[in-house]
């Protein structure tokens, strides 16, 4: 397998189409939040990336992906359903000669098919729950602190998943020895290193762009279809802030500023995961933003043949 990951706006999916072309493969997801039918422009799930087209804009090819508009929003996928949903891909794919790509900035979701791990469904925690109601944002954040076994830290950003994510860790606490993993799979992994700066004005520029696209719509659109705003906002990110926004508790520029910030804090815990999976023994290949779109396709395939050389 090829893994392409990096944190938001760095351009994962354009690499990761780039290489699929070059293969004549399909790309596999790894993206916690693409999962969802509807949720396109706050996701950034970039489908037109995956179509190409001649000079005069026909379309002459769709690059096929997979995980991505699986679950309807307000349902809650879990780790433990992607896992599955992996491999069931992933051994389609292999199964037809396909080298597979896996894209994506979730951290957890890539290591999980690299190292082999595998995460049980969790069932909720009605003692604990009530124990933890109440507690505000930054004491929760301090009781998931206390936890060595990692689960996703990565969204935090309401009360409702800070508890969630301290019963998930005190269940594998409890539950450790019952949990056998997936078998490990051999990849290559590639990273798109960006400057600091640079990521900054893509985020900005993005999320402008977004905005005028009708990102504010997206979200009403789902509210119109019944989805509750508390399930929106459990998504964290654009949707937490875009849903305070429709519900009138956060003024337009309100939001832009929060969301901003929260996006720049987001891509900057992404890098310290991918830093993580580095010391935990998984070799990243870092290539450069800048590097032109062929040098960066080169560079991927020579490490692919060095890869495959080795294994």
């Amino acid at each position: 397998m090829i893994t392409i990951v990096g944190p938001t706006a760095c351009g994962k999916t354009r690499l990761a189409v780039d290489v699929a072309l070059a293969y004549d493969s399909e790309v596999i997801s790894a993206d916690s939040r693409q999962f969802y039918r509807g949720m396109t422009l706050g996701t950034g799930k970039d489908l037109d990336d995956y179509v190409v087209r001649d000079s005069q804009g026909n379309i002459i090819r769709v690059v096929p992906y997979h995980l991505i508009d699986i679950r309807e929003p307000g349902y809650k996928y879990s780790i433990y359903e992607y896992q599955s949903d992996f491999h069931r891909v992933y051994d389609d794919m292999v199964s037809r000669g396909k080298i597979p790509v896996l894209c994506g900035g979730s951290g957890l979701y890539v290591e999980s098919v690299l190292r082999g791990y595998e995460m049980h469904e969790v069932p909720e925690n009605p003692e604990l729950r009530r124990q933890l109601e109440g507690k505000s944002l930054a004491e929760l954040e301090a009781i998931l602190k206390t936890y060595k076994t990692l689960h996703n830290t990565t969204d935090t950003d309401t009360a409702k998943r800070a508890i969630r994510e301290i019963e998930i860790r005190d269940y594998y606490r409890t539950h450790a020895e019952q949990l056998t993993g997936y078998p490990a799979v051999k990849s290559l992994v590639v990273g798109i290193n960006i400057d600091r700066d640079v990521r900054r004005e893509r985020i900005t520029k993005r999320l402008y762009e977004r905005l005028e696209a009708g990102m504010i719509d997206e979200v009403r659109g789902l509210l119109d279809r019944g989805i509750q705003p508390d399930d929106l906002i459990y998504y964290g990110l654009e949707y937490k802030y875009l849903t305070l926004h429709v519900i009138g508790k956060l003024s337009y520029q309100e939001m832009v500023d929060q969301l901003e910030i929260a996006i720049h804090q987001f891509a900057k815990r992404q890098m310290t995961w991918f830093r993580g999976m580095e010391r935990r023994g998984t070799k990243i290949h870092w290539i450069d933003y800048a590097e032109p779109r062929e040098a960066k396709i080169a560079i991927v395939r020579q490490l692919y043949d060095e890869f495959q050389a080795k294994t």
